[in-house]
């Protein structure tokens, strides 16, 4: 395991706003706060979604597209760098009237309402190609 260690730096609670893409929220909110490296959690509910599922063997996202409403019962991610633009690296447990889930790594939704906690980290964590997964990870 490669690590590297961080100390938290400043904290925020969020309400992201209605009818606006949840991920490119946070992606922008990064960018105004000038934040480099963080770890976020949310809840709320959304309109719709698109999740990827990354296959393996293949090494390519797949999207799956819902237009329905869900609740969201869990997003977790980090923030760091793609390509020199602030990536919010989201991941979603999504809830439908009949309790049924689907998740995935969210490409995107329409925010019906969410929460956010966000703690920063004294860090500029920039994504780099990883040849074994054929991801972008942290290079640490």
């Amino acid at each position: 395991m490669d690590y590297q260690r961080v100390e938290g730096d400043r904290e925020y609670v969020a309400r992201l706003e209605h009818g606006r893409d949840w991920r490119e929220q946070i992606e922008a909110f990064a960018a105004e706060e000038d934040i480099d490296a963080a770890f976020f959690l949310g809840l709320g509910a959304v309109q719709d979604a698109t999740v990827y599922f990354y296959d393996q063997v293949e090494q390519e996202y797949y999207p799956v597209e819902f237009d329905e409403p869900f609740e969201v019962t869990t997003a977790l991610g980090n923030i760091s760098h793609l390509d020199g633009e602030r990536f919010a690296h989201t991941h979603v447990t999504l809830s439908r009237e009949d309790g049924s889930m689907v998740g995935g790594h969210l490409d995107s939704a329409t925010t019906f309402a969410g929460e956010l906690y966000v703690r920063t980290f004294d860090a500029h964590l920039e994504r780099e190609h990883d040849e074994t997964t054929d991801l972008d990870l942290w290079p640490l």
